[in-house]
């Protein structure tokens, strides 16, 4: 039984982990490297295995760096199964499409540039077509705790992980000697009390753990707290004339803020008049995706949508597809709350709005999520008095936010809490962390509890006795 890394080792971005047991190769997630400097290359490079001989890939959930290198997998040749739960593939298909027209955009403006000087063009990394070439190959759809029998030695189990919807962590059981393992994938853990989710399922006791590490160094903000901070700093924007612009994740970021958005209007905490901008075609189509799958969320939640209401609709919510309506937003001058992908700012639209408003001293951004270092969040977040944004040198002078509470991510506490119903496992391989930022800081917390711990640099592989 061997199991190695190939994405997210001591690093935040591009989960890939590779199981072999019970006679299959079981590659979970295939995710796409973010914000680095070097993220381009790495996307292109070598997987560290052979696609066509990896059985099965069992996907988590459906954020980029999770299932973002599929369509690339697909075209290197792997012809196994896809297999995840219904909300994962349904949001999959849809980040994945966004995914390559973006790639195919990128490489036909680097090709107009190529030409210019005589030079080949550039090949985008995938297209729409492997795109949907990929979708061929999901297979079962599967239910939060329901066994599914790969072979006659590997069983593997889906249950929630309150991270997004249709997200799941995965416990694979296999038999090889005589013997049987249980290892856990944790996948991105969410955090419980969450507004719109249902709280992620505990795991049983397991023989090894590979476990996200993302905010693994620190606690979040207490949610209402959260809400709190964000309706006043938007009530103090709106009061000097501002605007509010929020870079926002299409998928459970944007519809928790919109809920929260409408929640404060109904307590006439913020105005009823507010205008607010859903500026991300991608966030449009994931919260039309979330309604089709109304038992993913919490009680509150699922019970308005199956009355009928419209839980992450506040009543001046604009939806804005096409370009033109997205370059109409920046003729306001204040008085508009704008949310736009992507939320670590690595591209879409937010990059106009906050070249638009970041330099002026009225309006705010408010950050909700995780910055991936060497993303343009990142360097805002961190205190940057200037930032480049398409070739342009800007002043930072809006108000800058950052509201952790919101976070998707499990914090420290939460996540010992997970692991510690893992029972006595043989090693917890930490993943999918800054390894200097929150890894380690994992690494000594478990380590005095009496665990192994391995935090695995790219594509290390290890036994498992």
């Amino acid at each position: 039984m061997k199991l190695s890394f190939h994405g997210a080792a001591q690093n935040v971005t591009g989960s890939c982990h590779l199981l072999e047991a019970g006679g299959l190769r079981i590659l979970i997630d295939c995710g796409m490297f973010q914000g680095a400097k070097h993220a381009d290359e790495e996307n292109a490079g070598v997987f560290g295995f052979d696609p066509a001989d990896v059985d099965f890939l069992l996907l988590t959930h459906a954020h980029l760096d999770h299932c973002g290198r599929i369509p690339l997998l697909v075209k290197r040749g792997f012809v196994g199964e896809i297999i995840t739960t219904a909300a994962t593939r349904d949001l999959a298909k849809l980040i994945m499409m966004d995914s390559a027209s973006i790639h195919e955009e990128d490489a036909a403006r680097a090709s107009r540039r190529r030409r210019r000087g005589g030079n080949a063009d550039i090949q985008p990394l995938y297209s729409q077509i492997d795109a949907l070439t990929a979708l061929d190959y999901f297979g079962r759809n599967v239910d939060y705790d329901q066994d599914v029998v790969l072979n006659d030695a590997v069983t593997v189990r889906f249950i929630n992980a309150g991270h997004i919807l249709g997200s799941a962590s995965v416990i694979v059981e296999a038999v090889e000697n005589g013997t049987t393992r249980r290892i856990a994938f944790s996948g991105d853990l969410g955090s419980p009390g969450h507004a719109i989710l249902e709280n992620a399922t505990l795991p049983p006791a397991c023989d090894y753990v590979v476990m996200e590490t993302t905010y693994g160094g620190r606690m979040h903000k207490d949610r209402d707290a959260s809400a709190a901070e964000l309706t006043e700093a938007i009530s103090d924007t709106l009061a000097q004339g501002g605007n509010v612009v929020i870079p926002t994740f299409a998928m459970e970021r944007t519809q928790e803020i919109l809920f929260h958005l409408k929640t404060a209007i109904q307590k006439g905490e913020l105005p009823a008049s507010l205008t607010i901008f859903l500026d991300s075609p991608m966030a449009v189509s994931a919260t039309e995706i979330f309604r089709r799958h109304a038992h993913g969320f919490s009680a509150e939640v699922r019970d308005a949508m199956l009355a009928g209401k419209q839980p992450f609709n506040p009543p001046g919510l604009r939806f804005t597809r096409q370009t033109a309506e997205s370059m109409a937003i920046n003729r306001i001058r204040g008085g508009a709350v704008i949310m736009a992908g992507s939320g670590m700012c690595t591209g879409g639209r937010v990059r106009h709005h906050l070249k638009h408003n970041i330099w002026r001293p009225d309006c705010s951004v408010i950050f909700v999520g995780f910055a991936a270092d060497g993303t343009l969040a990142r360097q805002i977040v961190d205190g940057a008095k200037h930032v480049r944004i398409f070739g342009e040198d800007i002043q930072v002078k809006a108000k800058i936010h950052t509201i952790n509470g919101f976070s998707a991510h499990a914090d420290q506490r939460e996540l010992l809490y997970w692991v510690s119903h893992t029972g006595t496992p043989k090693t917890v391989f930490l993943v999918h962390g800054d390894y200097n930022r929150g890894m380690l800081d994992m690494k000594k917390e478990l380590e005095k509890k009496g665990l192994a711990i391995e935090c695995p640099t790219l594509n290390e592989a290890f036994e498992l006795a």
